[in-house]
């Protein structure tokens, strides 16, 4: 990719991993807000009738962080392939990504083929 392609990803790129960046520290300290709930309840919230119980909010915010470190993972990875020179070429085959799945996927490593098969 040409250096002026990437600079054309570099706005997205930084969009993606201050989104994710902004994601975990939110998900933390919805964590650790619900920790100190947890720990300050002697309560059976399985069998609260009013929402979700602590564990499965527990659950959720938890899932969501591991999706927010995956996708800041992603957008470090795609920095070092700006960095390296490797942006915009598929990581199996070679060939190069499409302009269109990079604006719609700034952190993609694979071309559509690939990432089907991936």
């Amino acid at each position: 990719m040409t250096d002026a392609g990437v600079t054309d990803r570099a706005g997205p790129l930084r969009r993606a991993r201050a989104e994710a960046e902004a994601d975990i520290r939110e998900l933390t300290a919805a964590m650790e807000s619900l920790r100190r709930t947890r720990e300050s309840s002697s309560d059976d919230d399985e069998h609260d009738p009013e929402g979700p119980t602590l564990s499965s909010e527990w659950s959720r915010i938890r899932g969501l962080l591991t999706a927010a470190e995956s996708r800041l993972g992603d957008a470090d990875a795609a920095w070092a392939r700006v960095e390296n020179g490797s942006y915009g070429t598929c990581l199996r085959c070679g060939s190069a990504i499409p302009p269109g799945r990079l604006e719609v996927r700034p952190t993609a490593a694979f071309c559509v083929a690939c990432a089907s098969v991936h």
